[in-house]
């Protein structure tokens, strides 16, 4: 195994993620410098989404026409146009676009990276590349933020000196990148495009991981203008450290347990976290909000997220691209659509009736998906007759 290699791709992954709430931070201040509300922010958040669904539905067949590392790059320079882009012109047209185009690049990253890493590592150490990619992911969703909340807290500013040091970043993964190894087995007369497709048993999972992803989302989006009516926005970026890159912590676990097991305990537990990010949130409780964010991660990104996938490709043998697709569908759906409905909520109802309204919704929404996943799992279970 190459370990110089892995290392080489880990890093360019965790820097094409770090791009993503690298500015998350500055929601607010981008929002009270153009004059907009929450609503809009929330608008502008979803536009990651936007640029995720064309590649995830129509051109996740990419790399099979022009290799895995030149999408890589692509990812890299997006990341660095978003970043450049934000710093010349700071505001949410540009975040909107930013985020258009680092969705882009990460549909990109999603669909090559365990290959990619899989190539690099060997054939024979499927587990140890796995580890890599979701480390190196998870670690950079949360990175960003709280460097540029270090930043900001230092010197409040919607162009922190975190961008630049991005910049540098990801220019030298850049050049990491360029001289990696490429054996991808090309071919022009595979399709372009796999619609994602929805196996019996896969609706439940498929529900969990947009619940959790939902709860993602708000506290990216919503919650630094939560924050801000306590003096708290700048922590912010801390926030979604904890509730994107806590979750590592929990995944050898998730692991050990079987996929309906650890889809159950994370919709347990994410009610629950969630209710201790709103209080905490509305209250001006930090602690509070730490300490739910990173028990939220454990759920989003850790037992769902890792439960939810296996199960699904547990059940879809035969079509195990197809129903992944289905299922990061579904993920994105619930880090886009709820995100924007809770903004236009606080906005025109104020925070707390808005937090409370998405918290209601994600308690029934939960106690759907247990039931789902619950059935899934007995379906699992019971022989099948063939009739005579």
């Amino acid at each position: 195994m190459n370990r110089y290699q892995a290392f080489r791709l880990s890093f360019a992954l965790c820097m094409i993620t770090t791009a993503v709430n690298l500015p998350a931070p500055l929601y607010d201040a981008l929002a009270a410098r153009d004059g907009l509300g929450v609503g809009a922010t929330a608008v502008a958040f979803a536009c990651y989404v936007a640029g995720i669904m064309p590649v995830l539905l129509g051109l996740n067949g990419l790399a099979d026409r022009v290799g895995r590392k030149p999408l890589i790059l692509m990812a890299l320079l997006l990341c660095l146009i978003a970043t450049t882009l934000m710093l010349v012109a700071p505001g949410l047209w540009a975040l909107a676009i930013a985020r258009f185009l680092l969705g882009i690049g990460t549909a990109f990253t999603t669909a090559i990276a365990s290959g990619y890493m899989q190539m690099l590592v060997g054939r024979h150490a499927q587990q140890t590349s796995t580890h890599y990619v979701t480390a190196s992911t998870a670690l950079g969703f949360g990175l960003g933020a709280a460097v540029t909340s270090v930043f900001i807290l230092l010197a409040p500013s919607v162009t922190p000196p975190s961008f630049w040091l991005y910049l540098g970043a990801a220019g030298l993964a850049l050049m990491m990148v360029i001289t990696l190894p490429d054996a991808t087995e090309r071919s022009s007369g595979r399709a372009m495009r796999r619609l994602p497709a929805y196996p019996h048993g896969t609706l439940g999972y498929g529900l969990a991981i947009l619940l959790a992803w939902a709860t993602v989302g708000l506290v990216i989006a919503i919650l630094p203008s939560t924050l801000k009516q306590h003096g708290l926005s700048a922590w912010s970026g801390f926030a979604t450290f904890g509730v994107c890159s806590g979750g590592v912590l929990f995944q050898p676990w998730a692991r050990k347990l079987p996929p309906h097991r650890a889809t159950a305990l994370g919709l347990c537990i994410l009610p629950w976290a969630y209710g201790l990010i709103a209080w905490g949130a509305i209250e001006g409780y930090l602690a509070a909000v730490l300490a739910g964010t990173l028990a939220a991660s454990s759920a989003c990104y850790g037992f769902i997220y890792l439960g939810g996938l296996s199960g699904v490709l547990a059940i879809a043998k035969d079509i195990p691209n197809e129903a992944s697709a289905g299922y990061f569908l579904m993920a994105y759906v619930g880090f886009s659509l709820p995100v924007v409905v809770t903004g236009v909520l606080v906005d025109a109802l104020g925070h707390s009736a808005a937090l409370t309204l998405f918290g209601g919704v994600l308690l029934a929404g939960v106690s759907v998906a247990g039931v789902l996943v619950k059935r899934s799992a007995r379906d699992a279970c019971e022989p099948r007759h063939t009739a005579g």
